[in-house]
Parts: structure tokens; sequence; C-alpha cells
């Protein structure tokens, strides 16, 4: 039940059946359809002392004290001495109608009233009567006059008012922050989910800009000319019929969205056709052509106001206005009489409803005095209104009702006898005799479609795009690495590693750091260079080459993330690569090197992702030449290598020494020596071995697989060590395998207590696991009771490379093959990177002798990284050309680059699917010699990358 808003008494009888049918025909509006009178109320007879005229008043001042603290949308047209006569007092009134507010324009339904029609009517307005008073006296042409009248309605910008620019620019300013509006909602709830979604300073920036924007679009579009055809107001001026026989032209309007000289043409036209009668119109000298021109332009003023009436309630509109707007306007004449216009404008809304037999929203109740005839005496009339009043229902809905079937002859001209539009109730004496009548009125229901752009629905809705886009950017964040609601960067994502922190996988575009401010730093002479500082300059040089116009992009993958174990590998490997990018890019050469960081996270366990990732962007970026990096052997490095060799992408790999992925792929160039080929260098020696005294036994201790989180190196040596010692002559003893605790250790203690209490301990072990836990094996082998009091040798592979100094076993000696033999080069490689080091503020230290002992290069990995983008860009460049991945591929079956530190870099000869034998290899022996409590080592054989020959034998490699 909605609730009371007004309650009051009125002392007329008859006030009560004409409240009931106008409340009928508001509240009754959506369901009667728009069909709504003229409502006249007029005394039967009239008094002397007027007292029943006065009452008849009253009734019209009830009602509209009733109605309009509902929330209607109301107009109460007093009686007001206009000086000019009844056509100055109709257009006044029309003209307050439509430039005048409306009561509770801020409390109704829906937002207020529009006039664009009768706006363009009183602007044309303007411009003839300023026209004419620049002419005076001094007669004109028909040209001149035109061309005076089109002139100023230039300078007015076919808009009353002219001057008015701060008013207009503040109508632009409100119609962008007004939540009822189309624009102003989208523009609040834009700004509301950039807040929510990418911070205050991003939001206020952007919206300013857009406010600031459509401020001063809208502002250009009200006043620019050349836009006046768009307009709905111009679209009716042009096309309505009603002007048509005035025009200068007088057939139908030409209009055209599409054609604007010719619409322009049309609404010009007939602008000054309206100027001129306006002119008449206003003129002093009684005449007939003044009495038509008034006529015909009071008509075209009310015509315009309906119109604008109409479009305020039209049924299509985005804003849903006419579900919101459940009631009709309604405007109270309680004083209408010939004099003062009132009469004349009923009785012209009445003609222009019935010549243009469309219906509107506007209701009337007017009061006329009982002496006065809505229709002029000139020939005798029945009835003037309705005929005999006998004929007709005594009730004033019953005669709505008979109005209602009558309409549709009474637009007749040959048949009517009457206004048909105007319901005539005549209220005899008796009805307006004091009798105190009670009524109240309740607020108007308002539809559920109102909360649609209304303040309150705008702000549930802002409110909820501001929750909703802040939570989706927060969901987004923890997906992308540089993730938000707008504009977020999807080549990297956030994904947990092993121990499932969460880290940052993909490519680094955009504003995405993988080291960010890590502290990590190289050792030797590269101490305080960290993992930011190389970053830094990676993306320092991609920056300077950004203009060059020949430019290879190459792909660095490795483990980029910080703080995690294998961090170190990525930034040895990240820093050769940039060694060489600095290198390239300072020279003459023609075509630069930009390089892309791509992360697969701690060891490499999520490399798919990565890859993923970077045949994307290789997809969308056709400067990418390939990929380096990927040093890290993982059941991944098998479908990673296939899925960039369906993408047409190489791969140049740094330290991984899987056997089997040159034989598998095409587009796999490695620069380490393979499993099978460390196990064939140390065969000589394991040989050597097993043939002194009497049998030798021999064991196998690799990493378990399943716990290990797929690295495959493990297997991958497990492999080739059980192969290697039952070739060399060992007795093989049960193979053993430990797991990963925790914390990430190895837990030894088992295994390790099996080996050394088996029936025969074994002499030689070898280890088929990484760096990071032979400290825990070599404390394991010295303490264990059956190991600690014998001389054990262990073999492994390049992983012990990284830090040999994790060899702490006097027992025990180590025989390992190194990741490259930095040795063999004649080139200037390392005095060149130790001034690089400086350029990043390493720290100063004493140049080790030789270069390549010096602990940053230690390794290997800083230099296989540097050789491995060599050659990349070697194949990328051929012939001073940038070449496409396809071409980068062919071509590197043809690198061939001397002087390197490992030798020469080469792939010629090489085949597809085919072992590629052109690694280099050292074999280095790390033993405790008697008395002494550091461990020695001593590279006993070798040979420089490029080289099938000589293969590593008994022969060639001593033991000692």
């Amino acid at each position: 039940m909605a609730p009371e808003v007004w309650r009051g008494t009125v002392e007329v009888e008859a006030a009560e059946s004409v409240f009931d049918l106008l409340e009928r025909l508001i509240d009754d509006y959506p369901r009667n359809g728009p069909l709504l009178p003229l409502v006249v109320l007029q005394a039967a007879e009239s008094d002397r002392p007027g007292v029943l005229e006065r009452r008849v008043r009253e009734i019209v001042h009830f009602v509209q004290k009733a109605q309009q603290p509902r929330g209607l949308l109301s107009k109460l047209l007093e009686d007001s001495d206009h000086g000019e006569g009844p056509y100055a007092g109709a257009v006044a009134r029309v003209r307050e109608l439509s430039e005048h507010p409306w009561e509770n324009q801020t409390r109704s339904q829906y937002r207020p009233f529009t006039f664009p029609r009768s706006r363009l009517l009183s602007a044309i307005e303007q411009a003839a009567s300023e026209a004419d008073d620049a002419v005076g006296r001094r007669p004109l042409t028909t040209a001149d006059r035109r061309a005076r009248l089109l002139a100023r309605l230039a300078e007015l910008r076919w808009r009353p008012g002219a001057g008015r620019r701060i008013a207009g620019l503040q109508d632009s300013i409100r119609s962008a922050l007004n939540p009822s509006g189309f624009a102003g909602a989208i523009f609040l709830a834009g700004f509301s989910v950039l807040l929510g979604a990418a911070g205050w300073q991003t939001a206020m920036g952007v919206g300013v800009g857009a406010f600031a924007a459509f401020t001063a679009i809208r502002w250009l579009a009200r006043k620019a000319p050349p836009l006046l055809w768009l307009r709905h107001a111009s679209q009716w001026f042009a096309t309505t019929t009603f002007l048509a026989p005035s025009a200068a032209r007088p057939q139908t309007g030409e209009w055209s969205r599409w054609r604007p000289t010719k619409s322009w043409e049309t609404i010009q036209g007939r602008a000054f056709a309206v100027a001129e009668q306006f002119v008449a119109a206003e003129s002093r000298t009684e005449s007939e052509e003044r009495a038509k021109a008034r006529q015909f332009y009071l008509e075209l003023r009310v015509l315009a106001l309906l119109e604008d009436l109409r479009y305020n309630f039209r049924p299509r509109s985005l804003d849903l206005r006419r579900r919101k707007r459940t009631v009709p306007p309604v405007v109270f004449l309680p004083h209408a009489t010939a004099t003062n216009g009132g009469m004349l404008l009923l009785r012209a809304i009445s003609n222009v409803r019935s010549r243009r037999s469309e219906v509107d929203p506007l209701l009337v109740l007017a009061a006329i005095p009982a002496t006065e005839a809505l229709r002029p005496r000139a020939e005798p009339v029945d009835g003037d209104f309705a005929g005999d009043d006998d004929e007709q229902p005594s009730g004033p809905y019953a005669r709505y009702e008979q109005w209602v079937v009558n309409l549709s002859v009474g637009q007749s001209p040959s048949l009517a006898p009457r206004l048909p539009w105007i319901l005539w109730l005549p209220l005899a004496a008796d009805q307006l005799r004091p009798r105190p009548v009670q009524r109240s009125t309740t607020r108007i229901r308002r539809t559920a479609t109102r909360v649609l752009w209304s303040r309150t629905g705008l702000g549930v809705v802002l409110a909820a795009a501001l929750a909703l886009g802040s939570f989706a950017n927060v969901r987004i964040s923890h997906h992308y690495c540089d993730g938000q609601l707008i504009g977020s960067n999807t080549d990297s994502v956030w994904l947990p590693d092993r121990a499932g922190h969460k880290e940052c996988i993909g490519v680094a575009t955009g504003g995405v750091r993988f080291a960010k401010r890590s502290g990590l730093e190289l050792d030797g002479s590269g101490k305080g260079v960290t993992f930011a500082k190389v970053e830094q300059a990676v993306r320092a040089e991609n920056a300077t080459v950004k203009s060059s116009k020949k430019i290879a992009t190459i792909v660095y993958a490795g483990p980029l993330t910080p703080g995690n174990d294998s961090a170190k590998k990525g930034l040895e490997e990240l820093t050769g690569v940039y060694l060489y990018q600095h290198e390239s890019n300072s020279s003459n050469y023609e075509v630069k090197i930009r390089v892309l960081l791509a992360n697969g996270g701690n060891d490499m366990l999520n490399t798919t992702a990565m890859v993923n990732s970077i045949v994307r962007l290789a997809a969308q970026d056709h400067s990418i030449v390939g990929v380096v990096g990927m040093g890290r052997d993982t059941d991944f490095s098998d479908p990673a290598t296939k899925a960039l060799a369906r993408a047409g992408l190489p791969v140049v790999d740094t330290t991984n020494s899987g056997s089997y992925l040159a034989k598998s792929y095409a587009n796999y160039f490695g620069l380490a020596a393979t499993d099978d080929e460390e196990a064939q260098a140390m065969l000589g020696i394991a040989r050597r071995q097993a043939q002194q005294g009497p049998k030798k036994y021999s064991v196998v201790l690799s990493r378990k697989t399943v716990t290990n989180d797929h690295d495959r190196y493990a297997t991958e040596q497990r492999r080739v060590g059980a192969n290697m010692l039952r070739e060399a002559g060992f007795v093989p003893n049960n193979s053993q395998s430990y797991e990963l605790g925790e914390n990430g250790s190895a837990n030894l203690q088992g295994p390790v207590a099996a080996i050394c209490s088996a029936a025969h301990v074994p002499d030689a072990l070898y280890f088929a696991g990484r760096v990071e836990d032979i400290p825990v094996l070599m404390d394991q082998l010295n303490q264990t009771s059956g190991c600690s009091d014998k001389q054990i040798t262990v073999y492994t592979g390049d992983d012990i490379s990284k830090n040999q100094d994790t060899v702490n076993a006097p027992n025990v000696t180590v025989y390992y093959t190194s990741l490259a033999p930095m040795d063999q080069g004649k080139g200037n490689f390392y005095p060149r990177a130790r001034e690089t080091f400086r350029e990043l503020d390493a720290q100063q230290t004493a140049a080790a002798n030789p270069w390549y002992k010096d602990k940053v290069f230690a390794s290997g990995q800083i230099v296989l990284a540097y050789e491995a983008t060599a050659a990349m860009y070697t194949a990328a460049s051929r012939g001073g050309e940038a070449h496409n991945a396809a071409e980068t591929w062919g071509n590197l079956r043809n690198v061939m680059i001397e002087n390197m530190p490992t030798g020469t870099v080469t792939f010629t000869g090489t085949q597809p699917y085919q072992p590629q034998d052109v690694h280099g290899i050292d074999v280095i022996r790390v033993w405790y010699p008697p008395g002494k409590v550091e461990a020695s080592s001593r590279i006993l054989c070798g040979r420089g990358s490029g080289l099938r020959t000589p293969k590593l034998t008994e022969l060639n490699c001593p033991s000692q």
C-alpha cells in the first residue's frame, strides 16, 4: 500500500466526482492507453456575484493541491495579464510549459522533461526578432532577410540564449556526472571499476581524461551546427508535414542522415518560412495575414510541445523511460478565458491533435467562465461541446467513456460540430452547492525499472561493480604475474613450485620482473652483480635496440625464480646471455639482439607452462628466432622441445646432458656433452680400476624419480652409469636409491648403510644424483662402518661441476666430467667479461690465473650460455640480415664460431635425429692427497668443443 501524502477538504460537492475522474485518468494511464482529454469544467449557469465560477476554479485548485504532493509532473498556469491579447497569452503559456521547470521534476518518477523541438523554435524566434530589429525600417529582399536570419542562427548555434558558453559547459559537465543519464551512468560505472581494478592513481588519470574528453565532445556537439541535421528535433523539423505547405519547397522534407547537405538545406528553408510566419504573427497591424500567421505559429508551438512530450514518453529507449513514467503530465488551468489566451490554447491543442491524428500523454484540467464558449459563434451550433445535455451521461467518468466512443467520428471535420478532444463537464448549480468533501492521495506507484539509471540503483550497481571488479582483479592478479581487470599481461602466470610456493612462470614482458629486488649475486670477480642488476641490464640493452630496423629476439629459458635452489643456475646462465648481447650490440653489427626472459620455475618443473607462453608470444612476435637455455633435464624436456619444434623454434641448449633430445628432435642443438659421452669418457678409467687385483664390485646410487619431481637427469645417469660399470668389468651389486626429505635434503643414511653392509663392499659407486646431495653422500661414506675404512671411487656426471668443493671425504676419490672445457679458447672472453662485471658494479677482486679458474666461471654455465647465445645470433644474422625462426633453424647446421672459451662452437656436419658428437668435455679427478686436509683436483684429459677426436679412452685419459 502506497503511503498517504496529502489529505484535505473542499467545500464543493462536484469536486468529489471531478477528483475521482482525474485520479482514475492518472492512475489508469498504463492500462487505458494514452487517450487523454482536455477536461473543461464550466458552471452550467452564471450568477452575478460569480460565486459559481469561483467554486469551479476551486475544484481545479483542489485537484491540483491533491495531486501535486504525489510526485506528479504537473504545471499550474495561473491567470496573468500578458497585455497583448489572447494570442500573446496562449503563446506565453506554451513557452512557460517548454522553457520553465515543471513541478516535482526533481521528485518525480524519472528525470525532468526535455523540450528540444520547442527550443529549436525558440531559437528561430530569437533570431527572427533580432534580425528584424537589426534591419529597422530599411526594406530588404527575401534573399537578404533569409541570409540575415541564417547568419544570426549560426551565431546562436541554433539554440536560444546566445553567448551562454559557461552555461553550456556547465550543462555538459552535469551530463557527464549525472548518474540518471546513460552517459553519466557509464562514466561513473567505468570509473568505479577502474578504481577497484587498477588503483586510485590509474582510475583518477583515466577518469579525468575520459571526463574531459566527454565534456569537450558534448560541448562541441552542442555548439556545432553541422551536426544539427542528426538531432531528433532537426529530423522532426525537416520531415513534419505540418510545415510542408509553408516551406519554400512544399514537397515532403528531404532529410537523410547520410545526406547532410540536402538535410541542411531543408532545415534552413523551413526555418526561414517559420521565421516569416513568426514575424507576421507579431505584427501590430490588423490583417487577415496576421490572423492566419498567428493561428499557424500557435499551433506549431503546440505541436512542438506535444511532440516533445511524446518523445519524453517514447517506448523504445535505452533508459526505458516509458516503463518508468506510469502517469501522464498534467496541466491545470484554473481560469481559462478568451481574453487571457487560455481558451485559445485549448482550441489549439484540440486542433493539433485532430490534425496530426497522433496521441500524446498530456492531460489538461481547465475551468472556463459560464459565459464563454470554446468555439467561435460565427455559426449556430447545437450543443457547443457535446450536444444536448439530456443525451449525455450524468457522471464525469461516464461522460469520459462516452467521449472515447465518439472520438473517432468526432475528429471528422464534416461531422463534428464541436472540438473533439475536449471533454466538457457542465456543473449545475446544485452540484456546486457547499458541501464539505474530504479526500486523500497516495504516492504515485513506481515500477521496478525505476532502479535503472536512478541514483539508488546506480549506487547499488556501482557498489556491486566495485566489489566484483576488486574481486576479479584479485583473482586475475593471483593468476597473472602482471594481472589486473583491465590490461592484464597474459605472458606470465603464477604457478606453484614443488614446495607449493607461488612463482612467476612464463615470459617477462611489459612490467613483469622475475628478479625484482633479489640479492642473489655471482661469485668470484662477479661478486656484487645481483640477479636484479643483470635483469635490468638486459632490459636496458633491449631499450637501446628498440628503434633498430634489424632485430633478432632470443628467448632465454631457465630457472629464474629468486630464492629457489636453482636460481643460481638461472643467474649464471642469464649473465652469459647478457655478456654476448652486450658485446654484440656494442659492435658495429647491423643486426641487434633483443633478449626475452622466460622462467621455467624452480628446477625447471614448470617448463610446460613456460614453453606454452613462448609459443604464444612467438606467434605474435615474428622477430623471435629461437630459444637458448633449457639447461636442466626433466621429464618435461621431451614434450617442451617437441612443442617448440611444432612452433618452428630452434633450441640451443646450454647444460642439458640428455642423450635422447638430439636423436629425437631436429630443432635441438646441445652444447654440453651428453650423458652417454660422459660415461664413455670415464670408461677407460673405470676399466683400468676394475682390472687391478681381484674382483671389483660396484653399485649405482640414484635419486628416486617419483619423489624427485620429474628429474630425468637421475634416470639417464642411472642408465649410463650401470652400463659403464658393467662394460668396465665391475661385478654389480644391487642398485640403491634415495628420496628427498621434506626440507629437500637427501635421505642417504639407509641406502648408504645397505651399500656399506653388503657382503662385498663396492670399490666403485656411480652416483646418479644432483650436486646438492653430494655433501650428504660424502658424510655418510666417511662415517658409515664398512665404507669409512675402505677406499671408494665415486663416478658421477657433470652436475658436480657446479660446485666441486662438495667433495669432503678423505677416503673417497671422485671422477666427473665438466660442463665445458673452459681452457680451450684463444679469444679474450674472460677479460671482457670481468670488465662488464665492473660496469655492473661488481666488487674489485684480484684476477684469477688462469682466467677460467675464477669462481664466477667455475661451473661453466656462464660460458655455455654465452656460446649458446652466440650460436643462435650467428644463425639469425647470417649475411648481415635478420632471419626468421625457420631460417635460423636451418642456418644453425652451418654455424662455426672459432676462438670461443670451449673451442669451436659448431654444428657443421651434424645430422638431424643423430647424436651431435661435437661437444667439448673434460674428465676431472678430485681426491685427498696423503697427509692433506684439503681436496685436490686435476683435469685428467679432455677435448675442446667442435672436435670429434680424439676419443677419450684408457689410452689417452690416465686415472692419475
